[in-house]
């Protein structure tokens, strides 16, 4: 599936075409409304299913609310998703979901953010 990203405050959002955005919680990461979108996600069976856009959603929300040891489990868990599939990156490139959660993750520790539309 090809996925849509967004940079509200330059941090990672991801939603798959056509699917939901309630599950991804696309719409409240696009309005900086993290606690609603931790709850979404965590109520989602896509985050708990290794889902990566939902688990990079998740981790972004965390890293949001200085959350960074959970933001990185959450990173982490997409890069180790069976789950895989190609991320629009800001600069128009792609790139495998795994190499963008790896990144956002490697970004939370230097303390900057990958920017991704």
């Amino acid at each position: 599936s090809d996925l849509l990203l967004a940079s509200p405050e330059a941090h990672v959002v991801a939603t798959p075409a056509g699917a939901d955005h309630v599950e991804v919680a696309y719409a409240a990461l696009s309005e900086g409304r993290n606690d609603a979108a931790v709850a979404q996600l965590r109520a989602s069976h896509l985050a708990a299913n290794g889902d990566p856009a939902a688990l990079i959603n998740l981790g972004t929300a965390y890293a949001r609310m200085g959350r960074n040891e959970e933001a990185q489990v959450a990173f982490r868990s997409a890069m180790a998703s069976d789950v895989r599939y190609d991320l629009q990156l800001a600069d128009g490139s792609w790139m495998d979901s795994r190499r963008a959660a790896r990144r956002a993750a490697e970004s939370l520790d230097r303390g900057t953010a990958l920017a991704m539309r």
